[in-house]
Parts: C-alpha cells; sequence; structure tokens
C-alpha cells in the first residue's frame, strides 16, 4: 500500500495538477472573488453613506448593507478561499485527494451555497438586519439562523474530509512528517471545525427562540458563545496567511525556508492559544468577572508569542537570501528583495500592515483603552487592517500564482505588472479608509450606525472630514476590487497556457531536525480542550441563571 502511494505521489508530480482536485479550487476561487466584488460594492455603498454623501434608495437601508457585507467578506471569502487554497495543498502534497475526500468537499461546497442564499435572502427582504455578529436580543427571520446551520455543516464536511486526507496519508507514510503546508491545513481545519461547535450550540438555541418556542433567550450566553467562534476565526485567517508567509514567500524571493521546527511550534502555539480569548471582545460587557476577562485578555495577549517569532523567522529568511545574492549593509537586503514581483509584493505589504493591526489589538484587549474606543470606528479601522490589509492582501498574492496553477495557465509579466498596481491601488484605498476610521473613532465617532450629524452637533461635525477620507479611500479600493476580480478571472479562463509552479520553498540545509512528537494531534487538540475548558465552563454556568430576552426587531 505504501508503495502504490508512493508511486501515486510520483505521478501527481509528473502530471502537475490533478484535474478533478483542480476543479474544485476553481469552483471555491470563483465564488471568493464574485464574493469581493459584491461584498466590495456594498462596502462602497456603506462608505458613502456613512461619509453622507449618499443616500440609499428607500428598499435599501444602510443595516441590510452592513449585514450583507460582513456575511459577503468576513464568512464568504475568507472561508471559500481557505478551503479552495488549503485542498490545493493536499492535492499536492499528499497525491492527489481521495475520492471519498473529492465527494465531501463538494458536498460541502452545496450545502455552504445553500446556506449563503438562505441567509442572503432574508437579509435582501430587511427581514435579518442584525449584522455579522447577530447578537440577541435582536432577531431575524429563522431563515437567516437555518442558513447558518447549512454554512456550518459545510465547514464541518471540509474540515473531516481534510482530517481523513492526512490520516490516510499518515497511515501509509508511517514514521513521516507530514509535509508543512498539509501540517498548516490541519491546524486551521482543527481550529474551523472546534471553534464553529459554540456558534453551532447558539444557532440553536436562537431558531426555537425565533419561531416563538421559547419566550426569551440568555443574552450573555448566546454573545459568549459566538465570541468562541468570532475571535478563533481571525486568527484561522492569520494563521492561513502565514502559511504563505512560511512556505511560499521564500520560495519567490528564491531563498529557502525558516526552521520546520519553529513554524510547527507556532502551529501548534496557535492552534492551542486560540479558542481562549473570546471575552476580550466583551471586556464592557456585565456579568463577566475581572478575573475571568484577565485570564482571557492574557490568552489573547499570549497569541503575540508566536508572532514574534514568525516575525523573527520572516526578516531572517529575508536578511539571509539577500545575504547571499550580494547585500552590504545593515538594511541591504530589502534592495535585493523582488519588489516588482506581485507574489511578494502584495503579501510583504500585509506583513508590515501586520505590525499596527497587532498593536491595535493590544490596545482592545487593554481593559482602560477598550472603554475609550470599543463602540467606536477606531474598532472598525482596526478589523480592516487586520482582515483587509493583512489577511486579503496575502490571499491576493498567493492567488497571482495558485490561480494559474490550477487552470492551467500561467502569469505573464503584463498581468504580474497589473497585479503591481492593483496592489498598490487597494494599500492606498484601505491605509486611507483605515487611518481615518481610527482617527475619527478616537474623536467618538460610533461604529455600527448610519450617517448622523446628531442635530448639527459641533462634536459630530468635527467627524465631517475624517469620513470623507474614508469615503475617498473605500472609492480608491473598488478600483482595486474590479482589478482584482478581472485579474483572477483572466487568469482562470484567459491567460495563456501553460504549466505553472506550486510554490514550496525547500528547508535550509542547516536546520534543526523536527521531532516527531509534533506530530501528535491527539495530544495538541487535548491540551486544546483542557485549556478551553478553563476559560469558559465556570462563566457559561454563571450565565446559566440569567433572566432571558425576547426577541426586538430594532429596524
Amino acid at each position: 500500500m505504501a508503495l502504490a502511494e508512493t508511486i501515486k505521489e510520483k505521478a501527481n508530480k509528473a502530471l502537475g495538477v490533478n484535474p478533478l482536485d483542480a476543479r474544485i479550487s476553481k469552483s471555491y476561487f470563483t465564488v471568493t472573488f464574485i464574493a469581493l466584488l459584491l461584498g466590495g460594492i456594498l462596502g462602497l455603498l456603506q462608505g458613502l453613506n456613512r461619509a453622507g454623501l449618499l443616500e440609499l434608495p428607500s428598499w435599501l437601508n444602510y443595516y441590510q448593507v452592513l449585514t450583507a457585507h460582513g456575511l459577503l467578506l468576513i464568512l464568504v471569502f475568507t472561508a471559500f478561499f481557505t478551503i479552495g487554497y488549503f485542498y490545493s495543498v493536499l492535492s499536492h502534497n499528499l497525491g492527489g485527494l481521495l475520492p471519498k475526500v473529492r465527494k465531501m468537499v463538494w458536498i460541502g461546497f452545496g450545502l455552504k451555497m445553500v446556506g449563503f442564499v438562505l441567509a442572503v435572502i432574508p437579509i435582501l427582504m430587511n427581514e435579518a438586519s442584525v449584522m455579522y455578529t447577530f447578537y440577541p436580543p435582536m432577531a431575524a427571520s429563522p431563515m437567516f439562523y437555518i442558513g447558518l446551520v447549512f454554512i456550518v455543516l459545510g465547514v464541518w464536511m471540509a474540515a473531516f474530509g481534510a482530517f481523513i486526507q492526512v490520516a490516510t496519508w499518515r497511515k501509509n507514510n508511517k514514521g513521516k512528517h507530514v509535509p508543512i503546508l498539509s501540517f498548516f491545513a490541519t491546524g486551521v481545519f482543527v481550529l474551523l471545525f472546534f471553534s464553529s461547535i459554540p456558534v453551532a450550540i447558539e444557532v440553536f438555541m436562537i431558531i426555537p427562540w425565533t419561531f416563538g418556542w421559547m419566550e426569551t433567550i440568555n443574552v450573555m450566553l448566546s454573545r459568549t458563545l459566538f465570541w468562541a467562534f468570532g475571535h478563533t476565526l481571525v486568527n484561522i485567517w492569520y494563521l492561513t496567511a502565514i502559511s504563505a508567509w512560511y512556505v511560499i514567500i521564500p520560495k519567490v524571493i528564491g531563498g529557502r525556508r525558516f526552521s520546520d521546527f519553529l513554524t510547527r511550534i507556532v502551529i501548534i502555539l496557535l492552534v492551542i492559544l486560540n479558542i481562549p480569548g473570546g471575552f476580550h471582545h466583551q471586556i464592557i460587557d456585565p456579568g463577566i468577572s475581572e478575573s475571568v476577562k484577565y485570564m482571557h485578555v492574557f490568552m489573547s495577549l499570549a497569541v503575540g508569542f508566536p508572532s514574534l517569532m514568525t516575525a523573527y523567522a520572516m526578516f531572517s529568511v529575508f536578511e539571509r537570501t539577500g545575504r547571499r545574492k550580494g547585500a552590504k549593509g545593515l538594511f541591504g537586503f530589502f534592495k535585493k528583495l523582488p519588489w516588482g514581483d506581485v507574489r511578494f509584493l502584495a503579501p510583504m505589504i500585509a506583513m508590515i500592515s501586520f505590525i499596527p493591526a497587532g498593536a491595535g489589538g493590544i490596545v482592545q484587549t487593554t481593559n482602560q483603552l477598550d472603554q475609550v474606543i470599543h463602540n467606536s470606528l477606531w474598532v472598525t479601522g482596526h478589523f480592516h487592517l487586520t482582515l483587509g490589509m493583512t489577511v486579503a492582501l496575502t490571499f491576493f498574492g498567493v492567488s497571482y500564482w495558485l490561480v494559474p496553477y490550477v487552470s492551467g495557465r500561467i502569469l505573464t509579466p503584463k498581468m504580474n505588472k497589473f497585479g503591481v498596481w492593483q496592489t498598490i491601488l487597494w494599500t492606498v484605498g484601505m491605509s486611507l479608509m483605515a487611518i481615518a476610521m481610527h482617527l475619527v473613532g478616537l474623536l467618538g465617532s460610533p461604529r455600527r450606525t448610519s450617517f448622523s450629524t446628531y442635530g448639527d452637533h459641533a462634536t459630530a461635525l468635527g467627524w465631517d472630514p475624517y469620513l470623507i477620507f474614508l469615503a475617498i479611500g473605500g472609492t480608491i479600493l473598488i478600483i482595486a476590487v474590479l482589478m482584482q476580480v478581472f485579474a483572477m478571472f483572466h487568469l482562470m479562463l484567459r491567460a495563456p497556457k501553460g504549466e505553472s509552479e506550486f510554490l514550496i520553498a525547500d528547508e535550509e540545509d542547516n536546520a534543526t531536525k523536527t521531532p516527531f512528537w509534533t506530530e501528535r494531534w491527539s495530544k495538541i487538540i487535548l491540551i486544546m480542550l483542557i485549556i478551553v475548558v478553563m476559560a469558559y465552563v465556570i462563566p457559561v454556568v454563571d450565565f446559566i441563571g440569567d433572566p432571558g430576552s425576547p426577541p426586538f426587531k430594532t429596524w
């Protein structure tokens, strides 16, 4: 069996991408970039309205736009790219997808599509303007929450398909380490599965409540279950992004990747430390003891350790590669980096953006500072730096070589230059918008509200210049969105045919040997669950006796 698997792996490498597996990734990427287009258009409408420059038609209100924008970009864009990307990884690394795994990921695709349709219909009907976080006691149409159930089931199908694929490879390759990108995929799908359990419980609490079968719902318990998922989701995107930083970027710049051992330690730490930390999103919520909030804040900040390890590893790779190419002086290696290659430029800007994004995250986990900015546009600006810059630009950089790879086409110099300009426009637009949001947030401008001068109050009028810059940034962004979507469908359907390389860097020659305990996922998951229990059992038990709330429709 092991011999047959080896032959299958060699055949896969010789023949290139498996067409049946490529169809999966292309389908997921198609939905990814359609969601980006629709979400980008809604974001522009939202930004122009928030600045007081556009009045939405009577049949479309600000909160409908806000809910749909969040759903499309936070759930559809990120989830479909992550699954399409990692399934191309599993296919390439592990000798092609198993037929049953292929079937599972297609079923997952169908479930997610059904779920998104069911969720979007009530949004369009103005029956679900509850925003991405869908906090009770606001109550949407039951169809919205039923759609969320299908979305979660689709994620679980994709996750278990990945687990089966990796487990089968390990069974047939005893004593070998799972290839590093497939190790990243395992970590991401572990987090996706376990973090989606709390939100699934929340949704199953909400559905009978919205049908009227239950008079009240426990608001604090619902919010807590949501953020056990929502907090982790952000770091799932981050873990997906750093997989490209560690493994793909060194190949693009002509270098070698940093220590395989350190890379796996970073993945393990992010998996273990991620789910606890949700209460840092609830610092101003009542009913949670200070000691529990402090523990979650500590867990949130603990994620900074693997982030600092990543920063060290990446700049070490940049410097070593630059020195090999003849760089002199302290920062001479920067001149040797391929700034004109979109596959490097986009993720590099993403890495740099993570410095202020991470600093903003520390602000939001600090009790006194969070009291100042919690319900302001500062938080929205922080979110656009993390998802809009760090995550999205990394995804874009990966897509410029991965979409041609799965499509049997090539990235031409002309399209590369087009991608460089797209990256620059995206960076300028998102930076203008995020900086304006941070600054006007410090002046007290609230998030999650449509445009208002609050009776021409002097404070509210002082926000106007910043909101204009927000709208300008959004306008530049929509141009970048259109360019990105055009580039992706061009690379998928119209670019010259040819073979593109799946970019995976080799490890340094003198790297430390990776110990085999890093493959013990059962122990890693056990430690993760113990920490989750420590973080959530006591507060959740305390919430159980809280008085409930009837449903409200606030729009």
